[in-house]
């Protein structure tokens, strides 16, 4: 059976998915953690060449203001951040294709990453409110750690429930053929 192409424009829920892979490509994988990969203490530190020094600066008034955890910067943490930028980055940059242009080779991808990245941010948040650097702004962190729970629970069903993710199943070209609709027009009039 053929298969169509559904436009991204008619996957609303696709565009957000992208969306969300644009931003922890651009902005969380390549700038958030990766400064947390080439400043190994934040307290002492000289400006690197990659992230800008504005993101570094940024960076640091977050794990100040809200999250202790991103300055302490434990062994654990450091192994989540280098998998961020060694497996999620090229991920997000195939995925970003795949969704945008429907290719269904990223389907069983999709639900490995998103089981991941589930796994990995439950255990932030767990370590955000139970453990030894917990944030003293509690819902402000739990807030900006929501979305890395919710895509992945929310990526994993639409990947595990649709075969086809992208595409609709296309009628067969015989079955639109002028000759075949017209014999089929004349075998509908015709009375027994």
């Amino acid at each position: 059976m053929n298969h169509s192409t559904i436009p991204l424009s008619k996957r609303r829920g696709d565009v957000l998915i992208v969306a969300f892979f644009l931003l922890n490509l651009c902005f969380i994988t390549y700038m958030v953690d990766f400064e947390q990969l080439v400043i190994a203490d934040p307290l002492h530190f000289t400006y690197p060449i990659w992230p800008p020094p504005f993101m570094v600066d940024l960076v640091h008034w977050w794990g100040r203001t809200f999250d202790p955890l991103l300055m302490a910067r434990p062994v654990w943490w450091k192994v989540t951040i280098l998998f961020d930028a060694v497996f999620f980055g090229p991920y997000y940059a195939a995925a970003i294709y795949a969704y945008v242009r429907g290719k269904e080779w990223i389907r069983i991808p999709s639900i490995i990453h998103a089981s991941m990245l589930f796994t990995v941010t439950t255990v932030i948040v767990f370590e955000e409110i139970y453990g030894p650097y917990r944030s003293p702004q509690l819902p402000i962190v739990l807030a900006a750690n929501a979305p890395w729970i919710i895509f992945p629970i929310f990526i994993t069903l639409r990947m595990w429930r649709a075969p086809h993710p992208f595409t609709l199943a296309a009628s067969p070209r015989d079955d639109r053929s002028p000759i075949r609709s017209a014999t089929a027009s004349a075998e509908t009039s015709s009375v027994p």
